[in-house]
């Protein structure tokens, strides 16, 4: 009998403008985000097995293939998800995964998050279960603040810790490269090193379909973390500055780094912008595409928004 397998694509996350506007008593700071994804990214294969296995494949798998397999949010989810499934009298067998990491690790444009996202799609397809969306949502959660968001997966606000989530119903696509030098910077320090966390949050976001607006209002906004990703890792500035020179609509740090991105009018646009900055830095990575717009809201991500 042939083993039934299901693929899902866990795509990179860009934070379009990032505001740090708070801290919470337990340590949690409070953002007001604007984040969509990109039409590429990391693949999660599943199929159903006598028993559960997990493979690594891709050009950056070695990076992860070393971590201790329990820390793993792939593993984490679903085990997670197989708990909620049993406790609701619903049935979660084994399950051979594989991850195809083609995104950099920890580079600030979802990466583990979106494959843990991406694991809880797929596994709801191939158990065939429902979960209750505030069960689904409180379960993303537990596994990082920005899954929740990736599981939504759609242009959205994010705020509070990053569970507040509101659609975007309006924001259309644009050309896309991502880049990064392929330096790691570590987020707590990142954020430990801020010396403001009470920045106003984002004001209105327009309301029509027009990309120049668009571009015009994230131009006005920022990332609060960036000046401080760039003191401590100097090749975030330069990624931005080789960027700027291809023309891109707009540039700018997505996360805590260090990837960076440009916008552009077109995919083709982006696709001659990638060809540069590969000539500049073929050792760096640079990765053309779209983002994703509004109307990539699907029916269950949006019953699962509107109960978040």
């Amino acid at each position: 009998m042939q083993a039934t397998a299901y693929r899902e694509m866990a795509a990179a996350k860009l934070n379009l403008a990032l505001h740090v506007t708070g801290r919470r008593a337990d340590g949690y700071h409070l953002l007001d985000s604007l984040v969509t994804f990109a039409d590429y990214g990391d693949t999660i294969t599943v199929e159903s097995a006598a028993q559960d296995a997990f493979t690594l494949v891709g050009r950056f798998a070695p990076l992860l293939a070393n971590d201790n397999p329990s820390g793993n949010l792939v593993l984490k989810a679903r085990d997670l998800l197989r708990a909620a499934c049993l406790g609701a009298g619903q049935a979660a067998p084994p399950v051979a995964i594989t991850l195809d990491k083609t995104l950099p690790v920890a580079a600030g444009i979802g990466g583990g998050s979106a494959d843990a996202a991406a694991t809880l799609r797929v596994l709801l397809k191939l158990w065939d279960v429902t979960l209750a969306p505030h069960t689904l949502q409180d379960l993303a959660l537990s596994l990082g603040a920005d899954v929740p968001m990736c599981l939504a997966g759609v242009p959205l606000r994010a705020q509070g810790i990053g569970e507040d989530l509101t659609p975007l119903a309006t924001m259309p696509h644009f050309g896309l490269v991502i880049g990064n030098p392929l330096k790691s910077v570590s987020t707590p320090a990142i954020f430990k090193a801020l010396t403001r966390r009470d920045n106003p949050p984002i004001g209105a976001l327009p309301a029509g379909h027009d990309p120049a607006e668009w571009i015009a209002t994230l131009k006005s906004l920022r990332n609060d973390l960036q000046p401080v990703a760039e003191s401590l890792c100097p090749e975030i500035g330069d990624l931005c500055q080789m960027i700027a020179r291809t023309g891109p609509l707009m540039v700018r740090m997505s996360g805590s780094g260090a990837s960076c991105f440009g916008l552009y009018a077109n995919r083709a646009a982006a696709l001659a912008a990638e060809k540069t900055l590969l000539s500049e830095k073929p050792d760096w990575y640079f990765q053309a595409g779209q983002t994703i717009s509004a109307s990539s809201v699907t029916k269950p991500t949006a019953q699962f928004l509107a109960e978040t």
